[in-house]
């Protein structure tokens, strides 16, 4: 079992409850190797994920919608599972992250069967997954990694930056609010439902291009699960169309190794700490 897969394991506890423990292995660790206190939001949905799709009829979460309402500490926590419809095609349920009796994130999911549709003769059409220099070209983490012992997300994960998109990392931000780069955990592990979850969220934030660099705290990210990924590194990208009163939106877009859209998300934000 990979890190990421015990770091969003759920124990089912009876009527709809799941007990989970947010992991400080994906907390966010300042480049002196403080954490900040906040588990990667990406792994708390993915977390969320798991307990739903255990009671649900369908195996995919098609839409999610989450709230982040406060900071999950590292400590014991429930997620609570209520169905509200559980149809032929499509199931929803309210799930919430619980800890000290007070909501952490709420969301609501939405499960379904991805591919053909009955009737629909196979009908399939993408767009076009971002141009990236090839993955050697881009920049990884690997020096913050090692300044912080591999602790913490930039421990976890493998992520190659398009150079385009990340001067703000020598202090030479682009003057523009948009991210790219190659996305896979630094364990072998195949992308699935739960590690797009973490895709979508994974990103530095897209206002670090804007010179707006510190923790930006999302508020809301509703995202969408459109393919089952095939094996191999996603590719992301990231972009903002507004940035006004400390707050900012993000859409994202995943992409696999075999060239599809596999993840959508759009998310608002806070500029946050050191910004």
């Amino acid at each position: 079992m990979t890190v990421f897969d015990e770091a969003t394991a759920v124990l089912p506890a009876g009527d709809g409850r799941y007990d989970v423990k947010p992991d400080e292995r994906f907390a966010i660790i300042s480049g002196d190797g403080t954490t900040v206190g906040a588990v990667n939001g990406g792994v708390l949905m993915a977390t969320v994920l798991r307990a739903v799709l255990d009671s649900s009829p369908h195996p995919h979460p098609v839409a999610t919608s989450a709230h982040f309402l406060r900071v999950p500490r590292p400590e014991p926590a429930q997620v609570q599972v209520t169905w509200l419809k559980q149809g032929r095609t499509a199931a929803t349920a309210r799930a919430t992250l619980i800890q000290d009796g007070a909501p952490v994130l709420e969301t609501t999911v939405t499960t379904g069967r991805l591919g053909p549709a009955e009737g629909d003769a196979g009908l399939s059409w993408t767009g076009e997954p971002p141009r990236l220099p090839p993955i050697e070209e881009c920049l990884g983490f690997g020096k913050a990694a090692k300044r912080t012992q591999f602790r913490g997300f930039a421990g976890q994960v493998d992520l190659r930056l398009d150079p385009a998109t990340a001067g703000w990392l020598r202090g030479e931000p682009a003057g523009s609010p948009e991210m790219r780069g190659y996305f896979q955990l630094r364990e072998d592990r195949d992308p699935d439902a739960y590690l797009l979850a973490l895709a979508v969220d994974a990103l530095p934030p897209v206002v670090f291009g804007l010179g707006a660099v510190g923790w930006s705290p999302t508020v809301e990210l509703t995202w969408y699960m459109r393919a089952v990924p095939a094996p191999g590194v996603l590719r992301v990208a990231a972009r903002c169309r507004h940035v006004s009163s400390g707050w900012f939106d993000e859409e994202s877009e995943v992409w696999d190794s075999a060239g599809r859209l596999v993840a959508q998300s759009r998310q608002i934000a806070r500029i946050g700490r050191g910004a």
